[in-house]
């Protein structure tokens, strides 16, 4: 895939057919003729009515879990929900969200432009809602629409606060940083971006920590139509090379350094070596992150080095300009975890990634103007965009950058009662590292603003869920969510205007045909498991892969598993109240004796143990077949026993199964992991198996792989 610059569009995204649905002169209401949904995609809403039916009566034992809700929304807030006040304006035919899913997933033309509508998204969106293609892939959704994501995310909105963004981290004090002078920065920075000759299918990219100037990086790059791309400071110059080197772009942003847990890090001697090997860099701004001015010797050896200050002085008073474009013009590329190989690089869409991340803010997760709203990210992760993108419900997001355990466990519980944030999203690691330290932030802190948690990056198990309404908030919105890099968003997602089940997410996002199919891409039944499939086209699919100029790696990806449906890797069951549990990738789902197991199964079961911090699992190839071996990092002063390996033992055995019982347990004193905390099953299964690794650069801690060869042959002998 590459960019012309002449164009501004995309080589090789051929998208052919007629558009079946036109918008008619009233802004708010259409005309439209129904889109057929092909009969060789899965559809199972109407079976699953049939299951509920069945589960009534006795007849179907759903998954192992509570079925009385955590949590039951008021009517009060039902009626004040955005989920209900979009039911008002564009289907009043149905009932409630229920209804409202259903239409958006059957009247897709119209679910998309009314999200425009109610988003305000500033642009023109043109005649036609759909433009139909050939496969899942080519279709385009308001293919005449043009638009500039920066303008949209800078403007004012009504209700909205003076402050766009609340900049928090470590060793700094709390900064906020008003609209306008968000506007003025960025607009300095477009500036000087114009003077250097960057413009439209250019690539900016950042090698930044998670503060305010990676934001106006992004926003300036978009404004005059280059296209952005970042990782995070904490990775090390083969991780940004590996990225940065297939995407070549022309600028580099990049900090003097970082802080984590106490620690100051210089970047600038990695810097240079960084530069030296990106031919494609002719300019470096050096963000002052760690001083108030970057000694100008410093920066000597850097080819095209300058201070970021410095630009923001040059350029100050520089009038705002946005360049609107069309909606598939490229936004931003992002990179997958690299764990198996070079970072696949994922192009986004302008239209469509700004539409799916406006539906999830407004309709899942209730972001009203004036809300502040916190996830804590690096720049190097999915969700990095996702909370800039809450910008445009005119919220204030707020920044952390650093350890969010520094200087004690309840660093990130200070924030939110320090800033009243609203939205409070975190990794389902970190409710459970907070649960497992016995942290009881409700009775230590005033968290009366929060409405809404988020938690991703990995399951949520059941007993999280319950930590959150026992010792943070009986009366929140516990959103568990799944998605990722893939489409920048979530292919499932929560439902404010519904109760939350414990360890369950509560439904498909809005717009998207999720599915639980086997293996030959039959839908299955409640609390059958089996593979996660979108059966719907959606405007966040990706434009393609960087470099991918025949579309190979793509196709591969998503759609070689089942015929034109989008096969998302997650390995999931759906619960009788029409929630859905994931169980794991499926790239890591054990198949132990033929029968597949997830691996959140047993690490639900194994990490309630107060001896294991932390567990890891795989399949091993032995005697023709595939057993089962667990690595648990165990809590200080633990051991690992015969006695605990029994308890572990039973309890998998009965909880869970004995096709779940390891063949064999193993300590270990540390687990591998992305830089955004995910463990790596795959790069463990290679190990064990004598094979590479084959991109360790893209782990945050390459060498505990060093520990499972030897864990393993002491405990085989």
């Amino acid at each position: 895939m590459s960019v012309s610059r002449s164009s501004s569009t995309i080589h090789d995204v051929g998208v052919v057919g007629a558009a079946i649905l036109t918008t008619s002169t009233s802004p708010h209401s259409y005309t439209t003729e129904r889109r057929p949904r092909p009969s060789s995609r899965p559809r199972v809403a109407a079976t699953r009515s049939v299951w509920r039916a069945v589960v009534k009566t006795g007849g179907v034992h759903a998954l192992d879990l509570d079925h009385a809700p955590l949590w039951t929304p008021t009517p009060e807030r039902i009626a004040s929900s955005n989920v209900e006040a979009f039911r008002r304006r564009f289907c009043p035919g149905v009932a409630d969200s229920d209804g409202v899913w259903r239409w958006s997933e059957d009247r897709p033309g119209e679910f998309w432009r009314a999200i425009w509508d109610v988003a305000g998204i500033i642009g023109e969106p043109g005649e036609r809602l759909i433009e139909e293609g050939e496969t899942f892939r080519e279709w385009r959704f308001l293919p005449d629409a043009e638009l500039n994501v920066a303008e949209n995310l800078l403007a004012d909105r009504p209700g909205s606060d003076a402050v766009a963004i609340i900049e928090t981290g470590e060793g700094r004090p709390d900064r906020s940083i008003e609209r306008a002078r968000l506007r003025s920065d960025v607009a300095a920075i477009a500036a000087w971006l114009r003077s250097v000759g960057v413009g439209p299918g250019d690539r900016v990219a950042a090698w930044m920590p998670h503060v305010t100037e990676t934001i106006v990086a992004f926003l300036a790059a978009n404004s005059v139509g280059a296209v952005f791309t970042s990782t995070s400071a904490d990775f090390g110059p083969d991780g940004v090379v590996d990225r940065f080197g297939q995407t070549t772009p022309t600028v580099l942003v990049a900090a003097d350094g970082y802080r984590y847990g106490g620690t100051e890090f210089d970047c600038l001697a990695r810097l240079g070596d960084i530069v030296d090997r990106l031919p494609s860099v002719e300019h470096v701004l050096v963000v002052e992150s760690l001083v108030d001015e970057v000694d100008a010797s410093a920066l000597a050896d850097i080819d095209g080095a300058r201070p970021w200050s410095s630009v923001l002085a040059e350029h100050a008073g520089a009038e705002p300009e946005y360049l609107r474009l069309p909606t598939d013009h490229p936004l931003w590329i992002l990179y997958s975890s690299g764990t198996t190989g070079v970072p696949k690089c994922i192009v986004h869409r302008s239209g469509g990634g700004l539409l799916k991340l406006a539906s999830e803010h407004l309709l899942h997760c209730d972001i009203r103007a004036g809300d502040r709203v916190f996830y804590f990210t690096t720049c190097g992760w999915m969700m990095w965009n996702w909370l800039v993108g809450a910008m445009g419900t005119g919220a204030t997001i707020v920044l952390y950058d650093g350890n969010p355990a520094f200087p004690g466990p309840d660093a990130l519980f200070d924030l939110v009662e320090r800033h009243g944030v609203t939205l409070f999203g975190v990794s389902a690691k970190y409710i459970d590292a907070s649960r497992k330290a016995g942290l009881d932030p409700a009775t230590t802190h005033a968290l009366g603003s929060v409405r809404t948690i988020c938690s991703t990056g990995s399951p949520l198990s059941p007993e999280g869920f319950q930590w959150v309404y026992d010792s943070i908030s009986a009366d929140v919105h516990l959103q568990s969510m799944s998605g990722g890099t893939d489409l920048c968003g979530c292919l499932v997602a929560g439902d404010p205007t519904k109760p939350v089940y414990s360890g369950a997410i509560q439904r498909s996002a809005c717009g998207l045909g999720s599915e639980v199919v086997d293996d030959h891409g039959r839908p299955v039944d409640i609390g059958v498991k089996g593979e996660l499939v979108c059966t719907t086209p959606f405007p966040s699919m990706p434009l393609g892969f960087w470099g991918d100029e025949d579309d190979t790696k793509y196709r591969a990806a998503y759609f070689e598993r089942f015929h034109d449906v989008w096969a998302h890797g997650d390995f999931a069951s759906w619960t009788a109240e029409g929630g859905i549990v994931i169980h794991g990738r499926s790239d890591a789902t054990l198949n132990a004796s033929g029968v597949r197991i997830g691996t959140a199964e047993i690490y639900r079961v194994v990490e309630q143990f107060e001896e294991v911090v932390e567990a890891i699992a795989i399949g091993q190839e032995w005697d023709d077949d595939t057993r089962v071996v667990l690595f648990v990092r165990l809590a200080d002063g633990a051991t690992l026993d015969d006695e605990l390996r029994g308890r572990l033992r039973s309890d998998l055995r009965t909880k869970c199964s004995p096709r779940h019982v390891p063949a064999i347990i193993a300590a270990v004193s540390d687990i591998p992991r992305t830089r955004s905390g995910k463990i790596v099953e795959m790069a463990v299964t290679e190990i064990i198996h004598a094979r590479p690794v084959k991109n360790v650069e893209a782990l945050a801690n390459p060498d505990a792989l060093d520990l499972f060869v030897p864990a393993l042959e002491s405990e085989v002998g």
